[in-house]
């Protein structure tokens, strides 16, 4: 998620903006509302739910996501978002990997399909798939804390930053 999120950034996040659920049996008893295309997620990682992840919704259900040359598209229409960083140069043909060329697949219903803003650097739904939303936990908003181990020092211009 470089640069939206650093390496020593801590977040907070609305635990019930997407609906109140029973701890210990991720069941929604009280639905209030579902991700939406930008939000920043926090979800149990689909290869191992022990850890959490944080990453930007692309797609939600019913959804045709579609990558070509590093171009994202949803429903066909080119997704046009200033917080994608492109480092790499090099594209990757689709037969090597769908790091730059994917698809078009269909987000499923109950699902989300996730990439990180670091897109030549990020381990999302190109690799592993998509996201229930029973595993959604929350909705990432502000940096509260900042904290550059490489310099030990606080980044207090990063400190109350809206997330977007």
């Amino acid at each position: 998620m470089k640069d939206t999120l650093q390496i020593g950034d801590h977040i907070l996040a609305n635990k019930f903006i997407y609906g109140v659920k029973l701890p210990y049996f991720n069941i929604t008893i009280i639905p209030y509302k579902k991700p939406q295309r930008g939000d920043i997620v926090i979800f149990k990682f689909p290869q191992d739910p022990k850890k959490d992840f944080i990453k930007r919704t692309i797609g939600i259900q019913g959804d045709i996501i579609e990558i070509r040359n590093k171009e994202v598209y949803v429903n066909k229409k080119r997704l046009e978002h200033d917080y994608a960083i492109y480092t790499d140069l090099h594209i990757i043909p689709e037969s090597m990997q769908p790091r730059d060329n994917l698809g078009p697949v269909t987000v499923p219903e109950n699902s989300l399909f996730v990439m990180g803003d670091n897109r030549d650097h990020s381990y999302d739904s190109r690799f592993w798939g998509f996201v229930d939303l029973k595993d959604v936990k929350g909705k990432a908003f502000i940096i509260y804390w900042s904290w550059d181990s490489d310099n030990f020092g606080v980044r207090w211009n990063r400190i109350g930053k809206i997330l977007r």
